[in-house]
């Protein structure tokens, strides 16, 4: 089954957290590390300009938890922890439903 984890997180760097994912995400492909996230959305709050929402898509749970374990992932989240405001909340979710609607 698909899971998702999602990190709600509010920070005054935007630019710098998008520049670590991406790095983050291109050394996972050209390593070809298993367990790697499948996508990831970025979203902004409009009631709260700093705050935004990742929803990070997995092929299972048990990648997921590969993924949190690896320590390049344990890594980027020491250096986004010093580029946000608060530290993150995570919500683990199964994925029951995704479509692309178009």
């Amino acid at each position: 089954m698909k899971f998702a984890q999602i990190i709600d997180f509010e920070t005054e760097r935007i630019d710098e957290v998008r520049d670590l994912m991406r790095s983050y995400e291109e050394q996972a492909r050209s390593q070809g590390r298993t367990g790697a996230p499948d996508s990831r959305t970025l979203l902004k709050d409009r009631a709260n300009p700093n705050r935004y929402l990742a929803v990070v898509e997995f092929d299972s749970y048990e990648a997921a938890m590969a993924n949190s374990n690896a320590p390049e992932t344990n890594e980027l989240a020491q250096q986004l922890s010093a580029l946000m405001t608060r530290p993150p909340v995570y919500i683990d979710c199964d994925v029951q439903d995704r479509k692309t609607i178009g």
